[in-house]
């Protein structure tokens, strides 16, 4: 099928851009949103004729599949989880580049082969940077990705694998942002930017559509820190409701960080914007955002079903993590935040708040929960 390349909306102001025009946000301060292309699903049995890839779902996507950047990505199975009856595991993990990020990485590698990019710019706290290194090799257009000093070594050997010039930012996952936005004003370059860029989002919907064709959960539990799986997995539920494939949205938890958990706070206080905080290390690094980009996007969407957003300590990770490779899921730190939030619940350990108050009775019951990155990322 032909594509034309849906522009970008304000979500302030409602000013549309062009995709051409490489514009990542909007001069009101307003972060951007694909302006509405029709996206439609196919039918299940046109999909069963279908490759197991994300790009089943081509109507619904803002850019073409090419053959040449693709890697397959899209599909992961879903598997009991061990112990737990009525719980299920997403493997985001069984990736092409070990992590959920390939499913928006794939969209802006597409886009900027289709628009002829020279360089690409992003800012990451390692995965992110990993999957646009990979695509980024594919397209064979250079790469620089800005990430914290901490990072992981396993992150950035990965990404230097594939040959993106890596930038290590003395501070926090801000100070890289903002090192890659200054980096990103040169130009010739273009900034790939997983939580600005709003057809990153469309590759991540495609988690949702997955899951209603694996089987459609009443609670969905996931990692947050720039929202790019929550809110790409909302998008695709609203999709999927809006043309009559799903009855309802399903409950969205989405799980932080105690040490660096603006959208944790801001939900136990009640409050539609993230809480200002002072973020202090944690081993879970992939969602260690002070500053959300979309915070209040991201905490509309859980309330608007239902759901909410619950912090756990880093000792609860650690305790998680075990479990979970002692189920045979091999998981960085990161993936085990939604298990120690199901624990926490199950064995009557959570805290006395209102978040996990409104958390607790969907937890005990029938969910499922992504593993969004391999262990390997993270090995200690």
């Amino acid at each position: 099928m032909s594509h034309q390349l849906p522009p970008l909306r304000c979500t302030r102001c409602y000013t549309e851009f062009p995709v051409q025009s490489l514009v990542w946000h909007c001069p009101c301060g307003g972060v951007l949103d694909v302006a509405d292309f029709g996206a439609r699903l196919p039918g299940r049995s046109e999909l069963a004729t279908r490759p197991a890839t994300l790009w089943r779902y081509a109507e619904a996507l803002p850019v073409p599949e090419l053959a040449e950047v693709s890697l397959g990505e899209g599909m992961t199975p879903v598997v009991p989880a061990v112990g737990l009856a009525d719980a299920r595991v997403k493997l985001e993990y069984l990736s092409p580049t070990l992590s959920f990020k390939d499913r928006g990485a794939v969209m802006l590698a597409t886009l900027a082969k289709l628009l002829g990019v020279r360089r690409l710019i992003a800012d990451s706290s390692g995965n992110a940077g990993t999957a646009l290194s990979a695509y980024a090799a594919r397209i064979g257009v250079p790469c620089e990705i800005y990430v914290p000093a901490s990072t992981s070594p396993g992150k950035l050997g990965q990404m230097r694998a594939h040959g993106a010039d890596v930038h290590l930012i003395e501070g926090n996952r801000e100070d890289a942002a903002r090192a890659a936005k200054v980096a990103a004003e040169a130009p010739d370059a273009s900034y790939a930017s997983h939580m600005f860029h709003p057809y990153f989002l469309h590759g991540t919907k495609t988690f949702a559509f997955e899951l209603w064709e694996q089987g459609m959960p009443e609670t969905v539990v996931l990692p947050v820190g720039h929202g790019t799986l929550l809110l790409g997995a909302y998008l695709g539920f609203q999709e999927l409701l809006a043309q009559q494939l799903i009855p309802r949205l399903p409950v969205i938890i989405g799980v932080q960080s105690a040490n660096c958990g603006p959208l944790a706070a801001a939900a136990d206080a009640g409050s539609p914007s993230p809480a200002v905080i002072t973020p202090v290390p944690t081993r879970a690094e992939g969602i260690a955002i002070a500053e959300p980009a979309r915070g209040e996007a991201i905490l509309a969407a859980v309330a608007a079903t239902g759901g909410t957003i619950l912090g756990v300590t880093d000792n609860q990770v650690h305790t998680a993590r075990a479990e979970l490779a002692g189920a045979g899921f091999y998981v960085e730190p990161t993936s085990a935040v939604c298990w120690a939030a199901i624990q926490a619940a199950r064995t009557g350990t959570a805290p006395a708040s209102p978040a996990w108050a409104t958390a607790v009775p969907h937890l005990t019951g029938p969910l499922t929960l992504a593993l969004s990155g391999a262990g390997l990322k993270s090995p200690n």
